[in-house]
């Protein structure tokens, strides 16, 4: 095994330590609240109802235009980050959620400018980054945020959320107010406020598995989108970008060596500034190479013995605890795991799928809920993960199979059967003599069909599948190209950029990094942050990854980057998704709640849906064997289960937890009450 220890790794206490700060819901209402509501009662119902996301201390402001409020979590220094937190002059107030990693820095930056601090926080840095930069401040934000400030003077507020969309914001109209959320449950505090589900936005959301930037899946809720700020005065909104995604910007690279060693480097400054805590740091290891690195990172620097935490299948098909073990001995971790069955996933599946809000196409951010659950009953409140790294770094088999089919007519069969067996080496029954089927699939798709949408053709074929499942099918592309067609540049991308860009859109931010990732995390006051989302890192990647790499061998850089420090097998193991069990979950360990599935008044209930095929679709799914569903029909089976539990928790208001303000009074520190009149 090579020493995986930093000659600075003494300092990293001092470094780290006293800051005080892990912020983790915001909700408000700004303007007229409904008639016979109080706003400060209402602000502190719905931070009630995602008090999951910050157990530990809460606070509110309330004025004659506003009230908004946060729910945190606590570590040690409680005084320098209690919320709302106001300028010296009590003008402008932030209510902030998530994590800004460069905070030090900037302070540094804005002392220098005149600026002066009263606390330790990072919310205070990004409220006076804000007063003297204004918008400009926000591509200088490293981190994962969203956030709200309000300016008690001129009325105004501000909505804003980090680059790659890993916190959630979601605001609505309601009776004449503007209300926003961290979760869209918070807007269950308002009784007459109807969730509808939108058909349209299904449709979209089935087609490209996700949710695009500003979708909720709700009629006439919106999501803030990554990298996008909301300006909202008077009755007046206005809506804008701070940044675009661009894969062809990055430092200029003369050899692979120097693009190795400038990967590692990246790397290394990413984990060191997500190590700044006053709190113990885990790491969530899958047992392949991008976690392994981030699990060796940590060990690098951390001067404690780190606690690292695996999910583990009884099912061994999707079982890779064997990696994990090995990495944890490998780099000397604490290693905890937990073991997965069917009737784990189905028990649990509605009170996951409660947290992420969203429609779901698989089932494996059910066991990250219970991963969860595991890690804050350790006393973790922060993890590490290697989410992002496969967008940035071209891990995923699309890239591979974009760079074939763009080539594809240059080959004849033969080489046509090389390249595919190439692609995928560890999958048997795609070697040479068995690469049939791939061939015709990949002729179909060797010509661009939908604008701009080349390298996911063959991937939304699953979703136009699941697009049966609607009575009046929409279009389920129109959103994604007119999304596309809105940023100027994405036109004279090539097909790679263009593959990354649509990742980082749609799957990475509507699904891995909220649904599987924050969501699952936050449901159990639990931080997960990813080192490979460091724009950094990003810009690096995408500059430099095909200048060394032809895409057969995916991730090669930081495979080159880490050889020295990991086990061989991890570094050689090819790309092993994370998955779990989906319908064969429900088909083994049938709970009472499928009824929204079995019972066609149920499924009656949710007028929408074309009742005979997902009859149909249920009947397949309950009177065949696992293996011979389709991954399209394990799609859309997850998709419609989804939807009609979503219908009873959101729509009918069925099972939802009831709203009580008892713990969050319990753990109120701060109530300002500037309304005229009201002492």
């Amino acid at each position: 095994m090579v020493s995986a220890k930093a000659p600075h790794k003494r300092d990293i206490a001092q470094e780290y330590g006293h800051r005080g700060e892990l912020m983790c819901g915001i909700s408000g209402i700004y303007g007229a609240p409904p008639q016979g509501v109080e706003p400060a009662e209402a602000v502190k119902r719905m931070l009630a109802l995602i008090q999951h996301r910050g157990p530990d201390e809460a606070g509110y402001y309330v004025d004659d235009r506003l009230a908004m409020g946060t729910v945190r979590l606590s570590i040690i220094d409680l005084a320098s980050g209690t919320q709302p937190l106001s300028d010296a002059g009590e003008r402008h107030w932030i209510c902030y959620n998530g994590e800004l990693y460069n905070y030090r820095e900037l302070r540094r930056e804005l002392e220098g400018h005149g600026c002066r601090f009263r606390t330790q926080s990072d919310t205070e840095v990004v409220l006076q980054a804000w007063l003297y930069w204004g918008e400009q401040c926000l591509p200088r934000l490293n981190g994962a945020f969203a956030f709200a400030i309000y300016d008690h003077v001129a009325g105004s507020l501000l909505l804003a959320r980090d680059r790659y969309g890993k916190r959630p914001l979601f605001y609505a109209q309601h009776a004449g107010a503007l209300i926003f959320a961290s979760e869209m449950k918070a807007f269950l505090a308002f009784r007459d406020f109807h969730f509808a589900a939108d058909p349209q936005q299904l449709s979209s959301i089935f087609a490209q598995w996700t949710p695009l930037p500003a979708q909720s899946g709700f009629k006439g809720i919106r999501q803030l989108p990554m990298a996008c700020f909301l300006r909202v005065q008077e009755g007046q909104r206005s809506e804008g970008c701070y940044e675009r995604l661009d894969f062809a910007r990055g430092p200029a690279v003369a050899s692979e060596a120097q693009a190795v060693e400038m990967v590692r480097q990246a790397l290394t400054d990413s984990v060191r500034l997500r190590l700044r805590s006053d709190v113990e740091v885990g790491v969530y290891l899958s047992g392949g190479l991008d976690s392994s690195i981030i699990t060796q990172l940590v060990t690098q620097m951390s001067p404690h013995k780190i606690h690292t935490f695996s999910v583990a299948f009884e099912d061994k098909y999707f079982d890779e605890s064997d990696d994990q073990s090995e990495v944890s001995r490998w780099l000397g971790t604490e290693h905890s795991a937990i073991t997965i069955g069917h009737a784990d996933i189905a028990e649990n599946f509605p009170a996951a799928l409660y947290h992420a809000e969203m429609p779901a196409f698989r089932s494996a951010f059910v066991p990250m809920f219970l991963l969860s659950q595991a890690v804050r009953a350790k006393g973790i409140k922060v993890v590490l993960s290697g989410e992002g790294a496969d967008e940035a770094f071209l891990g995923y088999d699309l890239f591979k199979e974009t760079l074939l089919r763009t080539a594809w007519k240059s080959y004849d069969n033969e080489e046509r059967k090389r390249q595919i067996a190439r692609m995928y080496p560890y999958l048997r029954h795609f070697d040479e003599g068995h690469a049939a089927p791939l061939l015709g699939l990949f002729q179909q798709f060797s010509e661009e069909q939908l604008p701009g949408l080349f390298s996911h053709e063959i991937r939304f074929q699953n979703g136009r599948f699941a697009n049966r499942l609607l009575r009046d099918r929409a279009d389920p592309f129109g959103a994604l190209l007119q999304l596309t067609r809105a940023d100027a540049q994405f036109a004279g991308m090539g097909p790679i950029e263009k593959a990354q860009w649509l990742e980082f859109k749609t799957l990475l931010a509507g699904y891995l990094l909220s649904t599987q990732g924050e969501r699952m995390s936050l449901a159990h006051g639990v931080e997960n942050r990813c080192p490979f989302l460091d724009p950094q890192v990003v810009r690096l990647a995408a500059t430099v990854n095909l200048r060394f790499d032809n895409g057969s061998n995916e991730k090669y850089l930081l495979k080159q980057a880490f050889a020295q420090v990991l086990p061989a097998s991890i570094i050689n193991k090819h790309k092993h998704p994370y998955r779990a069990p989906d319908s064969a979950a429900f088909v083994r360990h049938r709970p009472d709640y499928l009824e929204v599935l079995l019972s066609e008044a149920e499924l009656k209930n949710i007028p929408f849906l074309d009742t005979a095929f997902c009859k149909a679709l249920t009947r397949k799914i309950f009177n065949s064997e696992p293996a011979t569903i389709s991954t399209r029909e394990n799609q859309a089976f997850i998709f419609l289960l989804s939807v009609a539990l979503l219908d009873r928790q959101f729509v009918r208001r069925e099972g939802t937890p009831a709203v009580s303000v008892n713990n969050l009074e319990r753990v109120l520190v701060r109530a300002i009450d500037r309304r005229s009149g009201v002492h």
